[in-house]
């Protein structure tokens, strides 16, 4: 008898910004209501947000919007609300939704992507290419980040 085909069917799509609460809620915000999902600009006709899936299931987020920091040159936009499910965590599947993210960027033009990277995901980032800009500092409710970049 043969071993069950395990190979997890992973794709990127578009979804929409509350698509993105069933992955945003449980890892950026747990025990916390399911408004504070809702980040400022999510519903921006330019903000862009991809979603990860295993077969149907949702496994994986990230959104893209127009945001500018003025230490920054050029066109740029804001990483935000990244977060891949604990049961998929540690098997690089972020890369994939950081690569796309890229990916689409650079076909608009986008010289430059920054987040606001917590402590926890700091080499994550930096794996991929990321520097750090400036001191380490406090998101009220969230915690420790660090102000990334990349240019791409």
């Amino acid at each position: 008898m043969s071993a069950p085909n395990t190979t997890p069917k992973l794709q990127i799509s578009e979804i929409t910004a509350a698509e993105t609460y069933t992955v945003r809620h449980p890892v950026l915000r747990e025990g916390r209501p399911l408004a504070s999902c809702a980040m400022p600009g999510d519903d921006a006709e330019d903000s862009l947000h991809l979603g990860l899936f295993d077969a149907e299931k949702l496994i994986g987020v990230v959104s893209l919007m127009h945001n500018s920091k003025p230490q920054f040159i050029g066109a740029q936009y804001q990483l935000r609300g990244m977060g891949i499910l604990a049961d998929y965590q540690r098997q690089r599947l972020g890369i994939l939704l950081v690569d796309e993210a890229e990916k689409r960027l650079k076909k608009q033009g986008i010289e430059l992507l920054w987040c606001n990277a917590r402590i926890k995901a700091l080499n994550f980032y930096l794996r991929k290419g990321f520097s750090i800009e400036g001191e380490a500092f406090e998101i009220e409710g969230v915690g420790t980040h660090y102000l990334l970049y990349k240019k791409l």
